[in-house]
Order: C-alpha cells, then sequence, then structure tokens
C-alpha cells in the first residue's frame, strides 16, 4: 500500500464510481480498477460493494476511508510546510467568514493585496456551525465566526464585543428623530432572526434578553443569512435585530436602523483555526492582523 494508492481509493469512495474517479484523476479506467483490486488483495477485506449506479463503502472502507483522509492531509500538509520553508509568503489562503462578520474581510484582504501579492484567496460564507465543519474537514484554515462555538478542537482569537441593533422597515418609523427603540416594542412586532443551522447562538441569547424583561417575542421567521433577513425587511415582512457591523457590509434600501433601549444585546466574535493542524505563514500573517498594534 502507497499514498498513490490512498489517493485513488479515496477519489473513487468519494466520486462513487470508477469512471467518474477517473476521470477526476486524469487516467484511464482500467489502471484505476487495477490499484483498487490490488489494494482489496493486500488487505484481504472487500472495501467497496459493487452496486448499479454507485458503489458504497463497506464497514472496512470505512475505516480505511476515514484513516487515509487524515493521512492524506497530514501529509499534504506536511509538503507545503516544507516548501513554504525559507520562502516569501505565497500561495491560496482558505478563510470563512459568517456574513455578519465580513466587515472585517475586505480591509485584510486589501492589506495582503498590497504587501503579498503572491497569495490568492478562497473565501467561503457560512453560519458558525458550517464553518467550524470546514475547519475539521480542512477545507478552510481560519474562520470569523460569532460565538458560542465549542472550542475544544479550535484555538482562538477574541474579537471586540460588539452590540445589536434593530432593524425597521423605514415606512414603519414615524417620527424621523427617532433613534431608539424599546424592547417592549421590539416584541410586538413580527420579528426575524438569525438562527443557525446546528448548535446554540445569538438566536438563544435574544431570546434570552426577552425573557429577562418578561417579554415574548413574536417571531415569524428564523434564517441563518443575514442577507436574507435584511431583503425581507426591505419587503416590510418584520423587523430583524442584527450586530451594527453587518449593516456596513449587507446595506439594505428601505430601512431604519434604531439602538436598542433600556438593554444592551452584545455578539461575541472570534477568529479561529484548528489547534493540531499545521497553520501556513499565509494564515499566522492573516491572523495576526487582528491583534491590537
Amino acid at each position: 500500500m502507497d499514498l498513490k494508492q490512498l489517493r485513488y481509493f479515496v477519489t473513487i469512495a468519494q466520486e462513487g464510481q470508477i469512471t467518474r474517479a477517473a476521470n477526476k484523476l486524469h487516467m484511464a479506467q482500467p489502471p484505476l480498477s487495477q490499484s483498487l483490486k490490488m489494494l482489496e488483495q493486500e488487505l484481504g477485506v472487500p472495501l467497496l460493494e459493487r452496486n448499479r449506479r454507485k458503489m458504497e463503502l463497506t464497514e472496512a472502507g470505512r475505516i480505511l476511508y476515514r484513516k487515509a483522509q487524515a493521512l492524506l492531509r497530514q501529509f499534504d500538509e506536511t509538503i507545503v510546510e516544507v516548501k513554504e520553508t525559507g520562502k516569501g509568503l505565497r500561495g491560496m489562503l482558505s478563510i470563512g467568514c459568517v456574513k455578519s462578520c465580513f466587515a472585517y474581510i475586505p480591509e485584510r484582504v486589501q492589506f495582503f493585496r498590497k504587501e503579498y501579492p503572491d497569495v490568492t484567496f478562497e473565501l467561503r460564507e457560512g453560519d458558525s456551525f458550517q464553518l467550524a465543519e470546514y475547519l475539521e474537514n480542512r477545507d478552510i484554515e481560519i474562520a470569523v465566526v460569532r460565538l458560542p462555538l465549542d472550542h475544544k478542537n479550535f484555538a482562538y482569537l477574541p474579537l471586540p464585543n460588539e452590540v445589536y441593533v434593530a432593524v425597521l422597515p423605514a415606512h414603519w418609523v414615524k417620527a424621523p428623530t427617532q433613534t431608539h427603540i424599546l424592547m417592549e416594542d421590539l416584541a410586538g412586532l413580527p420579528l426575524l432572526l438569525l438562527h443557525r443551522i446546528s448548535g446554540v447562538g445569538q438566536y438563544e441569547i435574544i431570546m434570552n434578553e426577552f425573557k429577562k424583561h418578561g417579554l415574548k417575542p413574536h417571531v415569524v421567521c428564523e434564517c441563518p443569512d443575514a442577507t436574507m433577513l435584511l431583503s425581507l425587511v426591505s419587503a416590510g415582512v418584520g423587523a430583524t435585530l442584527l450586530p451594527k457591523s453587518t449593516l456596513f457590509t449587507l446595506p439594505a434600501q428601505g430601512v431604519k436602523v434604531l439602538e436598542i433601549g433600556q438593554t444592551e444585546i452584545t455578539s461575541e466574535a472570534a477568529v479561529v483555526w484548528l489547534k493540531d493542524r499545521y497553520l501556513s505563514k499565509s494564515a499566522i500573517r492573516f491572523i495576526e492582523t487582528f491583534q491590537p498594534s
């Protein structure tokens, strides 16, 4: 068994067909089939069940697939680490960011384009739970997320706390000079709230704040995407509560932004990365841009 065989096996498992795997690997089908056959003979167990439409992993195949992925990731990261020794910053930097934190990104990308022109970027969007999965799968190196987040597998750099503001359809605000709205007034409005796909997040924090005031809010929509919520507010469907900086990068027409009076709902954010993986020089430098000077 060698790394080439493992790469072939992982690709077949991911594609589910020899033909698709061969196309992805830019090789002929017969030698790929032969490689799989030799691997199964060496291990003495079938790794994939041949069904009509798709090849599926056996129990032994699932174990090898999981271990092979980890070995190949470690090998690839070792190659990157060796190549980076003694060199300047270069290559692809993969970053994840929740939409409500995107205000942190443009200035830093612009800085990198000026200082390190050989670095290119791959940006991924998702809620904090999704980005944590991307990190664990090594799809990205670092992420800017909203807390809370399970920290046991991650190192992180906390970012300044940020207050939430209320965003209402502009025609709902009758007084042009109005700058604040009370929690009791918000509770009487149809609310559209950010809600993670999985796990505890700011939704629960906001709901707990209403509960502290003895209020039961009228939530008509939950969504993990701030852009969609702002579009709904613009259309007059309801009001939402968002971290203030969200409005800097996701401007919406026909809305009115109000401070929330008699309370302060805050959001915590952080830059996070996996504790046990090698970080490229570019990732380390990007993290450093978040540290106070």
